[in-house]
């Protein structure tokens, strides 16, 4: 054996005599994406521009699909791509229309292209609608709560692509509420804000959602989508993710993002959010509590916004959680109960803390906890500890079910 060979096995066995850990760190790839910026699935544009070229593509989108500071309609036409419809969800394309507002058909001043309103009349394309097309993408950001209505679209529109034979892409966008917690709703609450059995923090991107759509039978007749998904690079669900656009008019600071899992619960009492101020989801407050709180707000009509918020033009007091520090809180990695249990305690009277003949919300508590016993569980007096353990073991269950589709660590 020459002097180099002898070297050579020489080297090879000390390489693999040590332990695999000191050459594979597991942590080392995690800690080096963390390092870099998470690219969207709209911005790996060679990943799936050359599969829509020559094809009529439908996008369903709104203000939050964007390459950089473009909309990606823009930049898709910009590229030669015969986009043909585009599909509007909850607050419209354009993303100015008011929560819960009906959205009509029209046509996008910008390009030109017909939009067809799945928040209005119709929430699926029609057969008309997917005949026109050879291909639909699917690019919003979403907020990773069962009660925003985006995973909603997600699945009507995987079932008009299932019934028409016809892919769906989805460029893939982080979860900034990446964490899993909450009941899971019991499906006899089914609703338009409770459409899963899932817990109120999901813990997926849209891309790993509409794998488990697929994977559990979710479709009508358990129909499956063919789905295209164009994953995140540099992304894991532990990571912080600062949203560039605000997905809705209401969650319009990432403050007010991060808490909305939390505070959405107060839309089924009769406690403003603040809806009708410009700090929605990071403050809380009624005129009943004048006395318990020292900070107050006052609700206002906000076209585009808030046109009847909830106690408007009276003064609210209450919780001013705009400075409210979300480390620990990103870190414990669950919602937060003691707002809901310190603000029933304090509220006077409490048989209207429920009552949904006094209050203009979306939607009553049972349908937004997704359970009916969180209710009797705080009229009851228990504790965060005590209604926790009632989401057993359903919520254990949900998390290891998640895992055969997610796509980041």
């Amino acid at each position: 054996m020459s002097k180099l060979a002898s070297c050579l096995a020489l080297l090879l066995v000390s390489v693999f005599q040590r332990p695999a850990a000191s050459y594979f760190d597991a942590a080392e790839p995690v800690a080096a994406a963390a390092k870099q910026p998470i690219q969207t699935g709209a911005e790996q544009t060679a990943q799936y521009v050359p599969f829509l070229k020559g094809k009529r593509v439908g996008i369903l989108g709104n203000q939050t699909s964007i390459i950089g500071k473009r909309h990606l309609v823009d930049s898709l036409q910009a590229l030669q791509i015969n986009i043909v419809k585009v599909f509007g969800p909850e607050h419209g394309f354009r993303g100015n229309a008011s929560n819960g507002a009906h959205v009509q058909d029209e046509v996008d001043q910008a390009t030109g292209i017909p939009i067809v309103s799945l928040y209005g009349a119709k929430r699926k394309p029609s057969k008309a609608d997917m005949d026109a097309l050879d291909v639909m993408v699917f690019d919003i950001q979403d907020v990773g709560c069962r009660f925003y209505t985006n995973i909603n679209t997600l699945s009507d529109v995987m079932e008009a692509c299932a019934e028409s034979g016809k892919e769906l892409v989805i460029l893939d966008r982080p979860n900034p509420n990446g964490f899993v917690d909450g009941p899971v709703l019991d499906m006899k609450l089914k609703s338009g804000i409770g459409k899963f059995p899932v817990p109120i923090t999901h813990g997926m991107t849209i891309g790993e959602f509409a794998q488990m759509i697929n994977g559990q039978g979710w479709l009508p007749n358990q129909m499956k989508c063919k789905l295209k998904i164009i994953s995140l690079k540099n992304y894991t669900h532990a990571l912080d993710y600062t949203l560039p656009v605000s997905p809705s008019p209401n969650l319009n600071t990432q403050q007010s993002i991060l808490l909305y899992p939390s505070l959405c619960l107060f839309e089924g009492t009769i406690v403003s959010q603040g809806r009708g101020t410009y700090m929605p989801f990071a403050v809380l407050g009624s005129p009943e509590l004048k006395g318990k709180y020292s900070f107050s707000f006052t609700p206002v009509s906000i076209p585009g916004k808030s046109e009847t918020p909830l106690h408007q033009d009276q003064v609210c007091y209450g919780l001013d959680l705009r400075k409210y520090d979300l480390t620990a809180y990103r870190k414990a990695g669950k919602i937060n109960l003691n707002w809901l249990l310190e603000m029933y305690k304090a509220y006077p009277a409490k048989e209207k803390f429920f009552d949904r003949n006094q209050s203009k919300q979306m939607g009553s508590i049972d349908a937004l906890a997704g359970t009916t016993v969180l209710k009797e569980q705080i009229i009851a007096g228990k504790s965060e500890q005590e209604i926790r353990k009632t989401w057993e073991p359903q919520l254990s269950a949900y998390k290891v079910m998640r895992k055969k589709y997610t796509l980041y660590p």
